[in-house]
């Protein structure tokens, strides 16, 4: 089995791959993890993860100038329904829009934009940056991908702007910072993370080994 981590030139790629590594390596799994910016390997690929570090519009745009790769992308996680895992911006870039720095368009796979964070408490500072505990809803405790972390589960975030979604039934998890953020949403096939798993740490892998053996 494959699973693709996508190059696009927006992401700690190497970090990325060595918790793949690692994750399928202590779950005994036989995963070949590949970090491609080939429309072909995505298309061929059993798993594909979108990581994303950065602004939204230069993301978006540097995914864009992957020759085939949105078509691919739209092709093995829409049509055939492949598990797909989106990271940081990988995550906001299933939104319809962003709203960071002008108005770009997402890949438009969730109902919903990315806007700026907001706190209620102007003492927060911005990048929400940092441990957080994540508020888990009815659907995301019974998510496969999530259903073994812990009820005190802490991940790790770097992120000035979130997502915003349209309808509530997609966000699977949330964190308190001055105010609900949007931590994980996920449909279908489909799973994304605000927070860096990579990162982590044991519920980082944790996740991570959940989604290498997730059959949607």
């Amino acid at each position: 089995m494959t699973v693709a981590i996508i190059d696009y030139r927006s992401g700690n790629l190497r970090s990325a791959a060595k918790a793949f590594e690692r994750a399928a390596r202590e779950a005994g799994l036989d995963e070949k993890i590949v970090v491609t910016d080939s429309a072909a390997v995505v298309r061929k690929a059993d798993r594909v993860v979108l990581p994303g570090v950065g602004a939204f519009g230069d993301c978006r745009a540097g995914l864009g100038r992957l020759d085939g790769m949105i078509d691919a992308l739209d092709e093995v996680v829409l049509n055939k329904g492949r598990p797909f895992l989106g990271i940081c911006v990988g995550m906001q870039l299933m939104a319809d829009r962003g709203l960071e720095y002008g108005e770009h368009p997402g890949l438009g796979w969730i109902d919903g934009e990315v806007r700026a964070l907001a706190p209620d408490d102007p003492s927060l500072k911005i990048p929400h940056m940092g441990w957080n505990r994540l508020e888990l809803s009815d659907r995301g405790r019974a998510h496969p991908v999530l259903r073994t972390l812990p009820t005190e589960a802490y991940a790790y975030f770097v992120h000035s702007y979130a997502m915003y979604c349209a309808h509530d039934d997609v966000v699977l998890g949330t964190v308190d910072y001055g105010g609900r953020v949007v931590a994980i949403v996920g449909r279908n096939n489909m799973i994304g993370t605000q927070f860096h798993p990579e990162k982590s740490q044991r519920v980082g892998l944790a996740l991570i080994a959940n989604f290498l053996t997730w059959l949607p």
